[in-house]
């Protein structure tokens, strides 16, 4: 038993990030609150992608479907019915 215990001990703990318990320094949101409330344009994306030095960018209206897939690299930007900025995320 204590052979048991000894080896079940010496396991890494197995964890689960999902993009809302992610930190959001992965790819650089924290940097981006000045284009909040800014028009989608292709300066904005590049604006974006030197700031957050994230390597991918993904445009998010309301209603559109994305994968589930995490790329803490990849920096999602989703605008409202406007095409305004609304919010950044990592993933």
């Amino acid at each position: 038993m204590a052979i048991a215990m000894l080896l079940l001990s010496s396991l890494p703990a197995c964890a689960t990030t999902t993009p809302d318990s992610a930190p959001s320094d992965g790819c650089g949101v924290e940097r981006l609150g000045g284009l909040v409330g800014r028009a989608r344009t292709g300066e904005r994306e590049a604006e974006a992608l030197r700031l957050s030095n994230a390597r991918q960018l993904r445009w998010i209206r309301p209603g559109d479907v994305v994968t589930m897939d995490y790329s803490p690299q990849r920096l999602n930007v989703y605008l409202d019915g406007t095409g305004r900025i609304e919010r950044f995320t990592c993933g």
